[in-house]
């Protein structure tokens, strides 16, 4: 990110008390970069994983870790939220996501939280076997009900006990990127409906086996989040993945290529503006499936008969064919020759353009180095999905245009 998009702007820096607070003084460092006034807000737990006077010094304030501070006259939580455009909290431990879900106010992070005047940004982070609690969803699921706060993350990564999983905390520039994404005063999507498909498909054998592929729908998730961050209804249809929604976004699952399909239809027959075709769709599927476990067959060899799939995105192309809208936007992912196979799929899936990347960059990561292909000379972009996602949106409201 460039420039300085925050410059004015205070920001309320809520940390917690979880390891992955040694991220919080980054995140400071780079609000501060790009003209951001940081008050540094601790809880007691943090100050066991960060310094107060770390922040201290790198924000030029005092830190704020007590409701009761005898140095402070007034109401403490009220005057630091008549200062801050924004309050975010970095890290959202599970604990502290269960109090804002409560709506309680029995510190001082949670009585800043009710009190808020501006967006409210959360970056949860814990162990992933915490992240999938069921206490813990239905306390994200509340706190994105009440479409008060911004979710971001988590994401699949190492945690500290060296385990794997969905409960990392997003980087630090992801979480600045939602602060000034939060704050932007873009709302170019207002009124418009994007669809997006994320994910893969899989294609089932049997009850235990299926055909897939790797893709994690990190990049179609984050132009879901961002398309709702722009003011868009978002519909979000989605193959089996390990990520929350977007805040803001309709999510409809699915699983084989007919099942999206199905959803596809559903969702741009309602009058859809723009699909963003960031789903990885099985090219074939079993011409059969069996109800039953399919046994190990004797031999060293197994043959399995495959049907093609249909093209989703090539048949809502020839459905489109002579009209502007909605604009449609494929993904392609190769091995090599990048620009030349993304011009031949634009052509023959009759698209406005086609976000190419080598499947070495892609999978699985928080960033990518993609080629934006259309009719006039490729463009590389490069950095996190996230900033893909807006880069991506960018040229769809130039063609809404």
């Amino acid at each position: 990110m460039t420039g300085r998009p925050l410059e004015g702007r205070v920001i309320a820096l809520c940390v917690a008390g979880g390891i992955a607070a040694y991220k919080a003084p980054i995140v400071a460092r780079q609000l501060l970069a790009l003209g951001a006034r940081v008050l540094p807000v601790m809880t007691r737990s943090a100050q066991r994983f960060v310094g107060a006077v770390t922040l201290s010094g790198l924000c030029g304030e005092p830190v704020r870790d007590d409701m009761w501070d005898p140095s402070f006259a007034g109401e403490l939580h009220v005057a630091l939220a008549s200062q801050a455009d924004c309050v975010a909290v970095v890290p959202t431990t599970a604990d502290l996501l269960a109090r804002l879900a409560e709506g309680r106010a029995d510190d001082l992070v949670t009585a800043l939280c009710l009190v808020a005047r501006g967006p409210i940004v959360i970056a949860p982070a814990m162990h992933p076997r915490m992240w999938a609690h069921p206490a813990v969803r239905r306390n994200v699921a509340t706190i994105e009900g009440d479409a008060r706060a911004r979710i971001v993350g988590p994401v699949f990564g190492a945690v500290a006990s060296g385990e794997e999983g969905v409960g990392r905390m997003s980087e630090p520039e992801d979480v600045v990127a939602a602060i000034v994404a939060a704050l932007s005063p873009r709302r170019d999507l207002e009124g418009r409906h994007v669809v997006v498909s994320a994910g893969p498909t899989v294609e089932d054998l049997d009850p235990v086996r299926f055909l897939g592929n790797r893709s994690s729908g990190k990049m179609g998730f984050a132009v879901a989040a961002a398309a709702s961050a722009r003011g868009a209804r978002v519909t979000l249809v989605t193959g089996p993945v390990v990520l929350s929604t977007p805040s803001g976004c309709t999510r409809v699952d699915v699983r084989g290529a007919l099942d999206m399909q199905t959803a596809l239809d559903e969702a741009l027959d309602d009058a859809g503006d723009a699909l963003v075709m960031a789903a990885a769709v099985a090219d074939h599927r079993p011409a059969e499936y069996s109800s039953a476990k399919t046994k190990k067959v004797e031999g060293d060899t197994l043959t399995l008969t495959l049907v093609k799939n249909p093209d989703l995105l090539a048949a809502i192309g020839a459905r489109r064919a002579g009209k502007r809208h909605p604009v449609l936007v494929g993904f392609a992912v190769e091995t090599n020759d990048l620009e030349a196979y993304a011009r031949k799929k634009r052509a023959q899936k009759q698209v406005d353009f086609v976000v190419a990347n080598l499947a070495a960059h892609g999978f699985g990561g928080d960033d990518d180095h993609v080629l934006f292909v259309d009719d006039g000379p490729a463009r590389a972009v490069q950095g996190s999905k996230r900033a893909i996602a807006d880069a991506v949106l960018d040229e769809v409201v130039a063609r809404l245009a």
